[in-house]
């Protein structure tokens, strides 16, 4: 059993670390990641992870952009989020983009135990208490935005946070390391993908990834 713990708070990367080796037993490995620049090489390492807990908003996650990276790169392995950000609209919106579970920092570490049976087994998994509320919220993200994201190549949705950065072909081609041509096709791709007949408009689209401060 492989977990990838992925959170910027020491501390709470111990403690979830900790739950997890008393619920998965001694042989499982347990991973750890500060930010998404140290979980892209573990997950390279390990892709036979079962699973990854993934904070909200950690560094280089830039609100669901991690989540949907993540979900387009290795669609086979469940990502549990985990946040001290409770809003029922921003649960719906973490299950819209693929997450398997949600689980708020506030509840109590033995009900991992819950969370991660549920994930092994392939099912979604909440807090019974959040269900009626998220069940009732309203997501940004709906499903057909969220089913066309997951059409996206990895190299297409990079192309598609650069575009929505507001880089040009060229300066993208130079970030990615490929002609300018190349980057044109993705672009291409990626507009056809997303249902949009411009670039303005996909970048507003992943804009809806990316949470406002609050």
């Amino acid at each position: 059993m492989i977990a990838l713990i992925a959170d910027d708070h020491p501390l709470f990367r111990v403690a979830l670390s900790q739950a997890c080796a008393n619920i998965l037993g001694a042989d499982a490995l347990l991973l750890q990641a500060q930010n998404m620049g140290q979980l892209w090489p573990l997950l390279r390492q390990h892709p036979d992870t079962n699973f990854i807990f993934l904070d909200l908003k950690m560094p280089g996650s830039d609100g669901f952009t991690g989540l949907t990276a993540l979900r387009t790169e290795y669609p086979d392995v469940p990502v549990i989020m985990v946040s001290a950000e409770e809003d029922p609209v921003i649960i719906k919106q973490a299950l819209a983009l693929g997450a398997s579970a949600y689980i708020p920092k506030s509840a109590p570490l033995e009900r991992l135990s819950d969370a991660i049976a549920a994930v092994l087994n392939g099912d979604t998994w909440l807090p019974e208490e959040l269900i009626a509320d998220v069940n009732n919220a309203t997501s940004l993200i709906d499903d057909d935005f969220a089913q066309r994201l997951e059409q996206l190549t990895p190299q297409q949705f990079r192309v598609l946070k650069m575009v929505a950065d507001g880089l040009l072909n060229k300066q993208i081609a130079y970030e990615m390391n490929v002609q300018e041509t190349t980057v044109k096709q993705h672009v291409s791709a990626v507009l056809r993908k997303l249902n949009v007949n411009n670039r303005t408009l996909a970048g507003i689209l992943f804009e809806k990834l990316r949470l406002p401060d609050r």
